[in-house]
């Protein structure tokens, strides 16, 4: 912080920034970065603004500038009422005759980069006093930190209306080619670190600045394309990342629960989907014979397909060998379930049709799975993987999917058990979005405990 030739802070901020030239109010604004990794010093800038429009544009300076039990309203009652007493108008009155508001910005509140702060905090009240922005090109990750403020200040519907009108701001799109690892530190076929950073961004702005359409989208792709920071393997060095992430900006572990229920609705997505492969390696390794043609191969043709099903599994990356001893575990890879769940159905329609002679045409896995994954596929498009906005903030407990703590552990007779049957597969209402009741069973599908795939074999 800036001192005078005594050593002591001066009373007035070094720099001024003139958010309204007639404004009544000097914000004193104190820029602290508190990690340790951050070499920037603290800065000290004052905001000239008018204090009738941040008390009518933020809840949060209404409260704290026009309620006199606070010492900061107080101040600026007094100094104003000197002004008036010695006839000066406060319009007309230098920056050291103003109230002066001493404020505290840091990074690990805001968990935003401290060189951005600044900019965003002069940005935002030019938008609480009707102005533009002076930051150009704004981007995704401004608008991030901007929300951020905003959210603090209690004046994010000030920014929600201006985001598509003075700021100009395209939402940009998760594309093909940002879902595909192109590094050894890169997921394959998950996101790139970019990529899940800006998705991260979308999701919290929507949430903060309260737009519906944007948050539905977002929150899909999330869960459609995983996170990073998700992982079934839960030890000591995960306890540790995400602590790590908690330095990391405040999109990185989102609020209000968001992060939870994302996560969970992708481990039930996951589960749904594994469950198709794991059933049928169930009934190739049983002693229930699957092919039913009775010919003297018939066992033969089992034990074939149960090789082939296991081949093409291990090869594509979607199964993974491990024997009883510990060093076996440390093979199976750390992001194997970062991938596209797109990409995951993708995969698994590629499962081939040989057969073990010409007399077994229609054996295997794959006459069988197809319709599996058609089906799996027509349940993804429709809005149950989402978040909707109203929902999530009228009746958060029945939108989500977490369990709720004070519900009774369920007997594996009362979990729920979905059954694909054939008129499940020939129901051809299923394949339309938004079709009647096709959300409650995609709903019904992805949240089960367990899955019966073959019901009417």
């Amino acid at each position: 912080m800036a001192t005078d030739d005594m050593g002591r802070v001066p009373r007035v901020p070094p720099s001024i920034v003139d958010i309204a030239v007639d404004g009544d109010v000097v914000l004193d604004v104190l820029f602290c970065p508190t990690s340790p990794d951050t070499l920037r010093a603290a800065l000290r800038v004052g905001y000239r603004v008018r204090l009738a429009a941040l008390r009518t544009q933020s809840k949060y300076f209404d409260r704290l500038l026009g309620d006199t039990r606070f010492r900061e309203a107080k101040s600026v009652e007094l100094a104003l009422h000197n002004l008036a007493a010695r006839r000066v108008p406060p319009a007309q009155a230098g920056p050291p005759d103003l109230p002066l508001v001493p404020m505290v910005v840091d990074d690990e509140s805001s968990r935003s980069a401290a060189a951005a702060l600044e900019p965003a905090l002069g940005d935002l009240m030019r938008l609480l006093h009707a102005g533009d922005v002076a930051t150009k090109p704004v981007t995704l990750a401004y608008v991030a930190v901007l929300a951020v403020l905003a959210d603090r200040f209690d004046c994010t519907a000030v920014l929600a209306a201006r985001t598509a009108t003075s700021l100009r701001f395209k939402w940009p799109v998760t594309s093909p080619q940002q879902a595909r690892g192109v590094g050894p530190d890169e997921s394959d076929g998950g996101l790139t670190r970019a990529a899940e950073d800006a998705l991260r961004q979308k999701t919290l702005v929507a949430w903060l600045l309260g737009l519906p359409l944007q948050l539905h989208a977002a929150t899909r792709e999330l869960v459609v394309y995983g996170s990073r920071q998700w992982s079934a393997f839960a030890d000591e060095s995960d306890a540790r990342a995400r602590a790590r992430a908690r330095a990391l900006p405040r999109w990185w572990e989102l609020q209000d629960g968001l992060e939870a229920e994302l996560e969970h609705r992708r481990a039930c997505l996951l589960n749904a989907i594994g469950s198709v492969q794991a059933h049928f390696l169930r009934l190739y390794s049983s002693r229930s014979r699957q092919c039913l043609l009775g010919y003297d191969s018939s066992a033969s043709c089992d034990s074939y397909q149960l090789g082939e099903m296991v081949r093409f599994l291990a090869s594509r990356g979607l199964l993974f060998l491990v024997d009883y001893s510990a060093a076996s575990l440390d093979k199976l890879p750390g992001q194997a379930a970062a991938w596209s769940v797109d990409r995951l159905l993708a995969t698994l329609k590629q499962c081939p049709g040989y057969q073990i002679d010409k007399n077994h045409t229609n054996c295997g896995m794959r006459t069988r799975i197809l319709p599996i994954l058609e089906f799996l596929q027509s349940m993804l498009a429709t809005n149950v993987l989402s978040i909707s906005l109203p929902a999530w903030r009228k009746d958060r407990g029945s939108a989500s999917w977490l369990p709720a703590a004070a519900d009774p552990p369920r007997s594996d007779d009362e979990k729920a058990v979905f059954r694909f049957t054939r008129a499940l597969a020939a129901d051809q209402r299923l394949r339309y979005q938004g079709a009647m009741a096709a959300e409650g069973i995609a709903k019904a599908v992805f949240t089960a405990h367990s899955w019966d795939w073959t019901p009417d074999d």
